[in-house]
């Protein structure tokens, strides 16, 4: 099945061209023409979310899970589709796309097996006590999770599905009742606009509110500003850099009416390596830590690009086997030619300065990626904040610590981060219980013996951390708890129930 994109943004139902247009500039295959978004589509997308919100927020929870599970069904139908153009836009292989595909469908019927269980609600009550003396009668009280309103979604570059039109962000605040407005990516727009073609398929099916989702492509920054200070808007969801989630994240503060932003915007998900697991296994986690590394060419938000290990002769085995593993991956095509960019001038700041010495590096050329691995000592690391940045793509960065001291001194300095990992045996466990709760005050998750790359979407998973990995260190953009992003408490005083919404009756 071959795909031609129209081009056009989907606003409430309708396929709309814009004024101009923008190229897109794929990893291979043909460019396609797309409409260039504008604030007035952004009016016009969050009006039509307004208007849709009090009737998609009064279905029940079964209409909603089945509007859930319907998409996800036109998703899969339009599997070869999806997975044609967006291994052309992206460079990713067939295969990532497909798992990814298969994760974005998974975490839809996620959502709909959630709110049809109820237990999102959080539903609480206080029967009334009418002859309590003291302080005075007490009248009922019910309090029940609702949606908060109209939410604007920005896709991802390096997930152009599990993170973008229909991914996590997007099927969280569907599930709580919430109208969506996606800016979609003009890395990957022909994969976005198969993914909402298959919302809209979704939306006619279940005879949903037509402005329940909308759909612009491309513009520049005006377009997203617009939107997230758009005021019938009430929260937003964000993945990508630093400096642009930190810019949106202001604009979102600073609006007469402030909403909340949950940005993911960075993470170097740092390896602590303790003396008796480098001891007896630094070859197997040498090559662990590259394989991760190297993993998608390092375009996961949990990269692994940083391992902390004592130094000594087991850490030189260490250096040594992650140095050849990477010396065995060759080259790969980064998501865009910009990312490209950006990884090369992260990686040269790094060989900059004259405190890191380069273990392996290779050549990279236009939109390809090579590995490169460096190291430092922790007095280094510790004195330069610049060498704690992440670098988008298959960079590593060994610190080395001369005494456990120095391990902690840079557990406790580390900035917030998505994942920490700790590599350890049995005989570690009493460094290991010094350093996790240092460590679970710096990540939303903390692993033991294995590799952050490769997040579950399940009820237990938190994808989020302290600033700068998220911009809300209570909230995840991955599992079921994501949900609590786009819900606010309401508490119903002596209300009929008949008046009551859904899921709020005694």
């Amino acid at each position: 099945m071959t795909f031609t994109p129209h081009g056009k943004h989907l606003i409430a139902g309708d396929w709309v061209a814009g004024e101009s247009s923008f190229e897109s500039s794929p990893a291979s295959g043909p460019a396609h023409s797309y409409s260039v978004g504008t604030p007035e589509l952004v009016n016009r997308a969050a009006e039509a979310a307004e208007e849709a919100f009090d009737a998609y927020a009064a279905t029940t929870r079964e209409n909603r899970a089945a509007f859930l599970d319907a998409i996800a069904d036109e998703i899969d139908a339009r599997g070869d589709a999806i997975t044609e153009i967006g291994t052309q836009e992206t460079g990713l292989p067939a295969a990532r796309l497909e798992g990814e595909r298969g994760r974005t469908a998974g975490q839809l019927r996620l959502f709909a097996a959630h709110i049809r269980k109820g237990d999102y609600l959080d539903h609480r009550v206080d029967p009334a006590q009418p002859d309590r003396a003291v302080p005075g009668p007490r009248p009922e009280l019910v309090m029940v999770q609702r949606p908060i309103g109209p939410v604007a979604v920005f896709g991802a570059s390096n997930f152009p599905l599990a993170f973008s039109v229909a991914g996590g962000d997007t099927a969280a605040a569907l599930a709580a009742g919430c109208p969506v407005v996606v800016k979609g990516h003009s890395a990957h727009p022909g994969t976005g606009e198969i993914v909402a073609e298959a919302i809209h398929a979704a939306v006619g099916k279940c005879d949903m509110p037509a402005g329940v989702f909308s759909l612009i492509q491309g513009g520049d920054r005006k377009v997203g500003q617009a939107l997230v200070q758009h005021p019938l808007i009430k929260a937003v969801g964000f993945t990508g850099s630093l400096a642009g989630g930190r810019a949106l994240f202001d604009l979102c503060a600073q609006r007469d009416e402030p909403i909340p932003f949950f940005g993911e915007l960075g993470s170097v998900n740092p390896m602590f390596v303790l003396p008796n697991a480098i001891g007896a296994r630094a070859d197997e986690i040498g090559k662990g830590w590259a394989g991760s590394l190297t993993m998608g060419a390092g375009q996961f938000c949990t990269n692994p690009g940083i391992a902390v290990v004592e130094d000594g002769p087991d850490a030189d085995r260490f250096v040594t086997a992650a140095a050849e593993a990477l010396g065995d991956v060759g080259p790969q095509t980064m998501l865009t030619d910009g990312i490209a960019r950006a990884y090369c001038d992260g990686r040269d700041q790094i060989a900059a300065d004259n405190s890191v010495r380069a273990v392996t590096v290779a050549e990279s050329e236009g939109r390809n990626a090579a590995p490169a691995l460096y190291e430092t000592s922790a007095q280094e690391f510790l004195s330069k904040p610049a060498l704690h940045r992440e670098v988008f793509g298959p960079l590593g960065l060994v610190v080395r610590a001369a005494s456990p001291a120095e391990v902690e001194r840079i557990a406790r300095g580390l900035e917030g981060q998505l994942t920490v990992t700790l590599h350890m045996d049995d005989a570690d466990m009493e460094r290991a219980r010094a350093l996790r709760p240092i460590l679970e005050r710096k990540a939303g998750r903390v692993l033991v013996n294995g590799f952050p790359t490769g997040v579950e979407v399940v009820d237990s998973m938190v994808h989020g951390g302290p600033y700068p990995a998220s911009t809300n260190f209570g909230a995840t953009s991955v599992g079921t708890l994501s949900i609590r992003r786009f819900l606010r408490p309401v508490c119903y005083q002596n209300m009929p129930a008949d008046l009551l919404p859904e899921g709020a009756a005694a």
